[in-house]
């Protein structure tokens, strides 16, 4: 496997794989990979002659500087996954390397359709323009047929849907679904920070959730809302930031079920000061 740091050798690799009409597959992460990744990674591999793997922690997608200085960077770690998952390449630049100054300083401003100003759009302002920002410039440089990304963030593989669509990227989106752990709990590089303690009591989010389906459609819109939000709090460690149930389309919250056919429920809950997602699908 190769790593590469620049977009000049980027380009490079990319262009030899293009004229011998390899089809590339391209997983953009934040690296901390986890198996969640790596499920993405192999789909990419099983399904393309060619795997590129991004690792870069984008600063322009957080809004709290302590957020971005404390993301886990594992470089050494991930390259060893990767090769030992069959990506032919590592793409690991530097924010210098990615954005100039203006890039960096200036937001990045996009016609979201209002995807943007619910759930993680409303507490994270700025972090959808962040993401589009970065994606779109790694869909430039890398040109892969295909692209893959986990469904756990499902916002954002809502908005990289639309991106890719006003963009007139002729690339295919891949949403793979959540890979969990044998308790439930979401995979996610953020739980690399979390202590034993918390990793215990962070798989009642998942358990509250899992239990909501059995009586979702039986009650109301509001009354399983609330209910989901008192028995995640109801836990010593958790307190829900949000829980929206969302036409699974628009992310529009719905008032009743039948506002929509596909429905999902999605949750970002802090354990301590660790902020998870999780999401379910009730219909």
């Amino acid at each position: 496997m190769q790593t590469i740091t620049t977009k000049k050798a980027l380009d490079e690799f990319v262009s030899n794989c293009k004229s011998e009409n390899k089809t590339i597959g391209f997983v953009p992460t934040m690296g901390a990979l986890h198996n969640g990744h790596l499920t993405l990674v192999r789909r990419a591999v099983a399904e393309n002659d060619i795997c590129i793997v991004s690792v870069f922690v984008n600063p322009t997608q957080f809004n709290d500087k302590n957020d971005l200085a404390n993301y886990p960077r594992t470089l050494e770690a991930d390259a060893a996954l990767l090769t030992e998952a069959g990506c032919a390449c590592v793409f690991a630049p530097t924010p210098d390397e990615m954005y100039n100054a203006d890039e960096m300083t200036n937001r990045f401003e996009f016609d979201f359709g209002g995807l943007d100003q619910v759930m993680e759009g409303k507490f994270r302002p700025g972090h959808f323009n962040g993401v589009v920002q970065v994606v779109s410039k790694l869909f430039r440089l890398v040109r892969p047929d295909r692209a893959y990304f986990g469904e756990k963030d499902f916002q954002q593989l809502a908005i990289i849907r639309r991106m890719t669509k006003l963009m007139n990227f002729p690339i295919e989106i891949v949403g793979c679904p959540i890979v969990r752990e044998e308790s439930g709990l979401a995979l996610s590089s953020r739980n690399a920070l979390l202590t034993p303690e918390q990793r215990q009591t962070a798989v009642h989010i998942s358990a509250v959730l899992q239990e909501s389906t059995q009586f979702a459609l039986e009650t109301s819109v509001g009354e399983l809302h609330d209910a989901v939000v008192a028995a995640i709090n109801a836990k010593e460690g958790l307190e829900t930031e949000y829980f929206d149930i969302v036409d699974g389309d628009t992310l529009q919250s719905i008032e009743r079920w039948d506002d929509a056919e596909y429905v999902v429920g999605c949750v970002t809950v802090y354990c301590g000061k660790i902020r998870l997602i999780d999401n379910i699908r009730y219909k």
